[in-house]
């Protein structure tokens, strides 16, 4: 069955501070929905850690999961970006962003410390986060007559839609989000139904 749900966070995290060897990593995550948001949070965050060595970071965007990047930001190649977007990965988040920022304290890590690091850093930082669950929807116009309302009030009430948009005057319009897997089977019932339009919004 085709998947319609996927998992976000609902708010940033409180930075995460994990330290090893002297070097501090700081994790932060953040719900985005665009690259432009992703652009503006690893701005802030290089002028809020201005010392810092590395800002590194991995996000996911899409409902679908369709789009991800990672940036290991000067550590060794793979080192970085990987083992954050790998949290990501194990959370099964999407529209989120992941950023380690870390401090070097002298003593190099190895990349196996350092990918043990900014893994470690990017769990803290989503363990603290609120995962929400979100249905993928597809959105439905409907058009009718006044007399006509009773009817489609209570196939939406039977079948719990959500209108995001009324218009009622003499004829109605409603925009209404229909979750993805019920979607083909409430477009029959309204097409079915006597005097009332329904297309795709």
């Amino acid at each position: 069955m085709e998947k319609d749900t996927y998992k976000s966070i609902l708010k940033i995290s409180p930075p995460a501070l994990f330290k090893e060897k002297g070097s501090k990593f700081i994790g932060y995550a953040f719900p985005v929905s665009n690259e432009e948001q992703i652009k503006e949070h690893i701005h802030a965050l290089k002028k809020e850690h201005y010392n810092a060595r590395h800002w590194c970071y991995a996000w996911q965007l899409g409902k679908s999961y369709e789009s991800y990047r990672v940036n290991d930001d000067g550590e060794p190649s793979n080192s970085a970006g990987m083992p954050i977007f790998g949290q990501l990965q194990s959370y099964k988040v999407t529209n989120t962003l992941v950023v380690v920022v870390r401090y070097f304290g002298g003593t190099k890590l190895g990349v196996g410390g350092l990918m043990q690091a900014y893994k470690t850093a990017a769990r803290m930082s989503l363990e603290s986060c609120s995962v929400i669950q979100k249905t993928i929807d597809e959105n439905f116009l409907l058009n009718f007559d006044y007399p006509e309302m009773n009817i489609v009030m209570r196939i939406i009430k039977e079948e719990k839609l959500h209108i995001l948009v009324q218009k009622m005057e003499l004829d109605c319009e409603f925009k209404l989000a229909v979750r993805k897997k019920d979607a083909k089977r409430i477009f029959d019932v309204f097409e079915k139904t006597h005097k009332v339009q329904i297309k795709k919004a």
